[in-house]
């Protein structure tokens, strides 16, 4: 809720506030005067006749979300801070909501809760007066707001209608205008797939598409809810390939929202791997993680990294095309959740042969992995331990003795007494005894860096 500006009140004895419809307007709390439009009249002639088959707590709750004004501080309860749906008057004159002011009482408080007098009544009287204000203020401006909403609904719909004409540069302007509505208004995504727009943009992907009709295309898709049929339609490869062509020469923007349309495809039951199958996008998305320019670049790329190495048949591309010492190196300048990615992704690739031969080769591989190891969250250092676990088992006489230099055994050590799961500790203990295998126990124990104590 929006912070409430003070408006003008009308104050009895005892300080109680006491406001009447036809000064409320005429002071301007209800938007009366020029330009406000005033309350909605019924029939008779009475403010918001016709508005009170509003439900209030409803208008209360979107106008809410819309935060478009602040609320006459008259209309807010003073316990809660919200608006009062049901108002009640105390014998000091003070209003309150009726469900926080019997809870005041239920706990035993004889007192006014804003003035702290204590009160020789306690009952509470229905404020019908300012009951009515309230509704009539919450009534003309959800009035507004619901017109406001049906405008845009129509304008929307008639872009797409546009859009089925219109070529060329006014093309573009009409997926730019549908673009900054979605972005302003969410609701409208409904209105977009009624009027067929997702079918219709869909269509406009292709192998002739311009990248500026493409990457304003994608930026709509990305933002609407895609059934099973619209992904279906958007995995055929002339449309994969203008949005790999797009990941590889479009703006950061186009790039972030060409990744993230690939990844919603992804999740649908009927994708095959193929799709994800060239090195094209493959080299795209590791220029795009390792461009530190843009962090939001970096999170999206690996991301969708992450979902295409859930498909195995692609993990030995892509430690063909050097991915695997490229992420080790960026670990350190990782954000926790872009090193959580990574690591999840070096640990997925180290299932192949090629993969763990690669993060054996990699200088950086047991430093890194031995330093993030406790560092930022349990699935990393799951990860780590993982990716540690492959190269020493796979070169223990070469891997194992670097491990321990690098601190791997008083690592390992902290990882047995932590509270994470059984799993991850006896894995460690496995390592750590893998580790021990080369030194003599006086000499490993020196390495763990142990104190008297806990040797």
């Amino acid at each position: 809720m929006p912070q409430y500006q003070k408006q003008a009140s009308w104050r009895l004895e005892g300080g109680g506030q006491v406001i009447d419809l036809e000064t409320a307007v005429k002071d301007g709390i209800l938007g009366g005067g020029e330009g406000g439009g005033g309350l909605p009249a019924g029939k008779d002639g009475s403010f918001g006749a016709s508005a009170e088959k509003l439900d209030l707590k409803k208008m209360i709750e979107e106008l809410d979300s819309a935060a478009e004004e602040d609320v006459p501080s008259v209309f807010i309860c003073p316990i809660s801070l919200e608006p009062m749906v049901d108002p009640v008057t105390l014998c000091t004159g003070q209003t309150y909501e009726r469900v926080h002011i019997l809870k005041w009482f239920s706990l035993g408080h004889l007192t006014c809760p804003t003035t702290m007098q204590e009160l020789w009544d306690d009952a509470v009287t229905p404020n019908q007066t300012l009951h009515q204000l309230i509704h009539a203020w919450f009534s003309q401006r959800y009035l507004r707001l619901k017109k406001r909403s049906e405008d845009v609904q129509g304008r929307t719909a008639e872009l797409v209608k546009t859009l089925r004409k219109v070529k060329g540069q006014a093309r573009v302007q009409a997926l730019k205008d549908i673009q900054k509505i979605l972005a302003a208004h969410p609701a409208v995504k409904k209105t977009v797939a009624d009027s067929g727009g997702v079918a219709l943009l869909s269509s406009l992907l292709g192998p002739f598409t311009s990248h500026a009709v493409g990457s304003e295309v994608i930026a709509i898709l990305v933002n609407l809810s895609l059934d099973s049929d619209a992904r279906a339609n958007l995995m055929q490869p002339a449309k994969i390939s203008l949005m790999v062509d797009m990941l590889n020469e479009g703006t950061i923007d186009t790039k972030i929202n060409c990744t993230r349309l690939i990844e919603m495809l992804m999740e649908e039951k009927s994708f095959r791997s193929e799709v994800v199958t060239r090195l094209s996008l493959l080299v795209a998305l590791l220029r795009l993680v390792k461009d530190k320019r843009h962090p939001n670049g970096i999170v999206a790329g690996l991301s969708l990294l992450k979902a295409i190495c859930f498909h195995e048949q692609v993990r030995s591309l892509i430690v063909s095309i050097g991915a695997v010492p490229q992420l080790v190196e960026l670990l350190p300048n990782l954000t926790p959740e872009c090193v959580e990615l990574a690591l999840h992704i070096l640990d997925d690739l180290s299932t192949i042969a090629g993969g763990c031969s690669a993060l054996k080769d990699c200088a950086q591989t047991i430093p890194n992995a031995v330093r993030l190891l406790m560092r930022v969250s349990e699935a990393c250092t799951r990860y780590a331990l993982s990716i540690l676990w492959a190269v020493c088992k796979l070169a223990p006489d070469e891997c194992a003795p670097l491990a321990v230099e690098a601190g791997l055994a008083a690592k390992l050590l902290l990882v047995i007494q932590s509270s994470y799961s059984p799993e991850l500790k006896q894995r460690a203990a496995e390592l750590l005894k893998l580790c021990s295998l080369n030194y003599t126990t006086t000499l490993f124990i020196s390495k763990c860096k142990l104190t008297r104590t806990i040797q």
